[in-house]
C-alpha cells in the first residue's frame, strides 16, 4: 500500500513527469513532451546539445557536475537541481537518474524530473507512511474489504507480541477473546458500510493468550477509498489508554467516596457507605470489620486479639440488606491471617494471587472468603489519629485481573478517608453517650411523692441533632402541700447544653425551697444565666464559643386553694384542659428568655377545678419540621381533650399526634392532673395577738388531732404550734393564723404579718430563751419559712405513720 500526495500520483510517474535521455558524455539524445511543457524547450532545441550548456545555469555547474560524477560512480542519483527555463528563469526540479545499457558498450542515462515542490511533498508523504508503520507509537491496523487484516504497524506488534508480518490475512478481530472480537468486527464493518468515521471511542480488549488482563484502547477509524471512490478498506488507529483509563476511574471513585462516605455521624452507616463505594468498582466482595469498642463509641482495643465486629458486608452476589436487617456480628481471625497481621501492625496486606492452601486451611469465624472463586485479596487498616479502628478486606472473583499495587494505593486512600469519618462518628457517639449519661443523671429518675397532682413526664431525645439538647422537667414538692412544675430548655446541644441544664435545674431546686413566687424564681435564674455567660466570655474555651441561654416555665399549684400561679421566660404557653375536655392555651405574659437580663417577668394566677390537666412542654414538641407551630398547637390541644383518660395514655396520645419517628429536637413533656385536698383535711384558725394565743393554739391543735385520730402526734404538735405562735407574739404584729393540713404528712403552719426571718441558733447554758426553733427542728422532719406580700409563714412537716 502507498500513501499518495494530494495531487494524486507519484510525481515521477511517466505520465506526469518530464523525462530525458543523456548519452555517456552528457549530450541530450531524448526529450519528452512533458519536459517541453515544464521547461519550454522544443525537442529540436536540445537534442544533440550538452545538457550542462542548455539546462544548467553557470552558477550551478559545480553542483550539476557533482551529481553527474555520483551518477557514474553509483549507477544512479536522486536530488534537486535548479534548471534554466527557455525564458531564462530558474526552475527547481527534482530528478531521478538511472543508468541504461545498450549492448555491452553503450551506456546512457535516463532522467525523470518533476517540480521540486511536488517531489518534496511526495517525500513527506513517503516519510509519513514510513513513520506510521515503523515508528508511530499509536497502533495502526488496515482492514481489507473482506474483513481481513492487510497490514499492522510495529506498535500493534509490540502490543500483541506477534510479528507484524504474521497478521497479514488474519480475520478482523483475530487474537481477541470472542466477545471483544465480535465488537471489533461490528465496529469495522459499520465504518466500512456507512463511511462514518469513529473518533477516539474507548473500547475494551482482552487477548486470547491473556484473557484475565483487560486493557482499554482509544480507537479511531476511517474508510479508505481510491480516487474513483472504490472502497479499499478501513484504517484503525489504536492507542493503549489503560493506565489513563484506570487513573480516571480511580479519580471518579475518589470523588464518589468524598461525596458518599461520612454523610452521617453513625459508625455503622459510615462503614456501609465505605463498602458500597468499593463494590463493584474496585472489588467484588468487601467486608468492614471494626474493633468492637469502636461500635460503642469507645477507643479500640490496644491488642490485635481484642473482639472484632463485622459491621458491613457488600458483594456482587447479593443485594445490600435494608437498614433494619443490618446486623453486626462478631468475627475472629486466626493468628497469622492477613486480617490479624493488618490489625497487629497497621500495615496493608496484598495477596495478588491466593494459593490453594489459603482455601484449604480451616478458617476461623469471619476469616473465610465470600466464595471459593476469589483469586485476589487486599486487606487495609482503618487507621485514624494514631488508632487502628479495624480492617477492610477486599476480594476479587468476577474481576479477572488480580489486585495490583495501584489498587492497594487506592484502597489505602479510600480507607484512610473513611477511617477519619468513622472516627468522627465514634467520637460523636462517645460524646452523645456521655451527654446522655450526664443528662440521665441530671433529670429526675422518679417522681417525688406529693398530694397536689398526678403527673406523668416524658423525655424524648433528638435522633438527628448534633448532640443531646438541654431540655429538662421537674416536679418539686413545696410547703403547704403545694407543688412546683418546671419545664425548661437550655440553648444548644451536647455536653455544654447538658451541663447548663444541670446547673439551672439545681438552681431551680434551691430557689423553690425558698418558696419564692414564680416571677421571682425566673428573675433569679436570669441572673444566674447572665453570670454563666460572663464566666464563659472570660474563659479560654478551646471547644469554641457556646451560647448560654434558656427558656423556662415555672408553675406552682396549691391543692388547698386550687390556685395555680405561673410565669414564663421565653417558653411556649402551657395548655389547660378543664374537666369537661375544653383544652386551651393559658394566656401568660410573654417574659424574655433567660440570659437577656434587665427585663421583668410576670406571674399570673388562675383557679383550676379538680381533675383539670396542666400540660407543660418544650418547643421541640410543636416545632417539628414537618408541621408549623400553629398546627402543632392545634394538634396538642386536640390530643388533650380527654382529661379522664389515664395520664400515660394521654401522654402517649400527645407523642403519637406530634412527634415523628426521628425527632429533630429534644422534647420534654409534663402532663399533670390536679387534685384537691378535702376540706376536712384542712383546719385553720386566726388567733389574736395576745399572751393567751399560745395556750389557745395548743388547745385547738389537740382537739383537731384527736378528731383526725392522730393523738400520737398531739404532744409534739402542741409544742411546735406553741413555740411558733409564741415567736409570732414576741416579734411580729397583726393577727396570727394557725393552719393544720393532713396529707402525706402533718403540716403545721403559723402565719403573721412580719417579714423578719426566724433563725435557728444554739443557746448558751445561761440563756433563758432561744431554744424554741431548736426544739422545732428536732421534732419535725422539715421546717422552713415562705414569704408573701402580707408577711411570712413558718411551716413544719411531721411524717404520718403508715402513709
Amino acid at each position: 500500500m502507498t500513501v499518495l500526495s494530494e495531487s494524486g500520483d507519484d510525481p515521477f510517474a511517466l505520465h506526469r513527469a518530464a523525462s530525458a535521455v543523456l548519452d555517456d558524455r552528457g549530450t541530450v539524445v531524448g526529450w519528452s513532451r512533458r519536459a517541453q511543457e515544464l521547461l519550454g524547450y522544443a525537442e529540436t532545441a536540445v537534442i544533440g546539445r550538452p545538457a550542462l550548456d542548455v539546462l544548467i545555469d553557470p552558477r550551478d555547474l559545480p553542483a550539476a557536475k557533482d551529481a553527474m560524477a555520483m551518477c557514474r560512480r553509483d549507477g544512479g542519483w536522486f536530488g534537486v537541481l535548479a534548471v534554466r527555463h527557455r525564458s531564462g528563469r530558474l526552475v527547481e526540479m527534482g530528478f531521478r537518474a538511472r543508468a541504461l545499457l545498450r549492448g555491452d558498450l553503450v551506456r546512457e542515462w535516463f532522467l525523470v524530473g518533476a517540480p521540486a515542490a511536488e517531489v518534496l511533498e511526495w517525500q513527506r508523504d513517503r516519510a509519513v507512511l514510513d513513520g506510521l508503520f515503523r515508528r508511530c507509537p499509536i497502533g495502526l491496523v488496515v482492514h481489507g474489504p473482506e474483513m481481513t487484516i492487510l497490514r499492522v504497524n510495529r506498535a500493534v506488534e509490540r502490543f500483541v507480541g506477534i510479528p507484524a508480518a504474521s497478521f497479514r490475512g488474519m480475520p478482523t478481530g483475530a487474537l481477541l477473546v470472542a466477545e471483544d472480537a465480535r465488537k471489533s468486527v461490528d465496529r469495522v464493518r459499520h465504518v466500512m458500510e456507512t463511511g462514518r468515521s469513529l473518533v477516539s471511542t474507548e473500547q475494551y480488549a482482552r487477548l486470547e493468550r491473556d484473557p484475565t488482563r483487560e486493557r482499554a484502547a482509544s480507537v479511531s477509524a476511517f474508510r479508505l477509498e481510491d480516487p474513483a471512490g472504490r472502497i479499499l478498506g478501513v484504517a484503525e488507529t489504536i492507542e493503549d489508554v489503560t493506565e489513563r483509563h484506570r487513573a480516571r476511574l480511580r479519580l471518579a471513585l475518589l470523588d464518589k467516596a468524598a461525596a458518599r462516605i461520612g454523610s452521617t455521624l453513625d459508625v455503622g452507616e459510615t462503614a456501609w457507605e465505605l463498602a458500597d463505594v468499593m463494590v463493584p468498582h474496585l472489588a467484588d466482595h468487601v467486608s468492614v470489620d471494626l474493633s468492637e469498642p469502636v461500635t460503642r463509641g469507645e477507643e479500640p482495643a490496644q491488642t490485635s486479639s481484642g473482639p472484632v465486629a463485622r459491621v458491613a458486608v457488600r458483594s456482587v452476589l447479593a443485594q445490600e440488606p435494608d437498614l433494619p436487617h443490618r446486623e453486626v456480628e462478631p468475627v475472629q481471625f486466626a493468628p497469622g491471617s492477613p486480617q490479624a497481621r493488618c490489625l497487629a501492625d497497621g500495615r496493608p496486606v496484598l495477596e495478588p494471587v491466593l494459593s490453594p492452601d489459603w482455601f484449604s486451611a480451616e478458617p476461623r469465624q469471619g476469616e473465610h472468603a465470600p466464595d471459593l472463586s476469589v483469586h485476589s485479596l487486599i486487606v487495609v487498616p482503618l487507621a485514624a489519629r494514631g488508632l487502628v479502628l479495624g480492617v477492610m478486606s477486599l476480594w476479587r472473583s468476577r474481576h479477572p485481573e488480580p489486585f495490583e499495587a495501584d489498587d492497594l494505593t487506592l484502597a489505602q486512600e479510600l480507607a484512610s478517608r473513611a477511617a477519619i469519618s468513622i472516627d468522627n462518628a465514634r467520637r460523636f457517639t462517645q460524646e452523645q453517650q456521655t451527654a446522655s449519661t450526664l443528662q440521665r443523671t441530671l433529670l429526675p429518675r422518679t417522681m417525688p411523692h406529693q398530694s397536689a397532682v398526678d403527673v406523668v413526664p416524658r423525655y424524648l431525645p433528638a435522633s438527628t441533632a448534633p448532640g443531646l439538647g438541654g431540655d429538662w422537667f421537674d416536679v418539686i414538692p413545696l410547703s403547704g402541700a403545694r407543688v412546683a412544675l418546671v419545664v425548661g430548655d437550655a440553648v444548644g446541644h451536647g455536653l455544654h447544653a447538658a451541663a447548663t441544664m444541670g446547673r439551672l435545674r439545681t438552681a431551680v431546686h434551691t430557689l423553690a425551697t425558698l418558696d419564692l413566687a414564680p416571677d421571682e424564681v425566673l428573675s433569679r435564674l436570669d441572673d444566674l444565666v447572665n453570670l454563666l455567660a460572663a464566666e464563659q466570655e472570660t474563659a479560654d474555651d478551646p471547644a469554641g464559643e457556646q451560647v448560654v441561654g434558656a427558656t423556662c416555665l415555672y408553675a406552682v399549684y396549691d391543692p388547698v386553694s386550687r390556685h395555680c400561679s405561673s410565669a414564663r421566660a421565653g417558653h411556649p404557653l402551657p395548655v389547660v384542659t378543664t374537666p369537661d375536655g375544653q383544652a386551651s392555651l393559658l394566656d401568660l405574659p410573654p417574659g424574655p428568655p433567660l440570659g437577656l437580663g434587665g427585663l421583668p417577668f410576670e406571674t399570673r394566677e388562675i383557679e383550676l377545678a379538680e381533675g383539670s390537666l396542666l400540660t407543660l412542654y418544650t418547643n421541640g414538641l410543636i416545632g417539628e419540621r414537618h408541621i408549623d407551630v400553629d398546627t402543632g398547637l392545634q394538634r396538642l390541644c386536640a390530643a388533650l381533650t380527654h382529661p379522664a383518660d389515664p395520664l400515660e395514655q394521654t401522654c402517649q396520645a400527645v407523642v403519637d399526634s406530634l412527634v415523628s419517628a426521628q425527632p429533630t429536637d429534644d422534647i420534654a413533656l409534663l402532663v399533670a392532673r390536679t387534685r384537691v385536698l378535702p376540706p376536712q383535711n384542712v383546719a385553720s384558725w386566726q388567733l389574736p395577738l395576745q399572751p393567751t394565743a399560745a395556750a389557745q393554739a395548743r388547745t385547738l391543735t389537740t382537739s383537731q388531732l384527736t378528731e383526725w385520730g392522730l393523738e400520737h402526734l398531739a404532744f409534739t404538735t402542741e409544742l411546735i404550734a406553741s413555740e411558733l405562735v409564741t415567736n409570732a407574739y414576741r416579734y411580729a404584729n397583726g393577727p396570727v393564723t394557725l393552719r393544720l393540713i393532713r396529707e402525706r404528712c402533718l403540716v403545721c403552719e403559723v402565719a403573721d404579718a412580719s417579714h423578719t426571718a426566724p433563725h435557728l441558733r444554739r443557746a448558751r447554758i445561761t440563756d433563758e430563751g432561744g431554744r424554741g426553733l431548736f426544739l422545732v427542728a428536732q421534732l419535725t422532719e422539715r421546717w422552713g419559712t415562705r414569704y408573701t406580700r402580707e408577711g411570712k409563714t413558718v411551716w413544719t412537716e411531721q411524717p404520718l405513720l403508715g402513709l
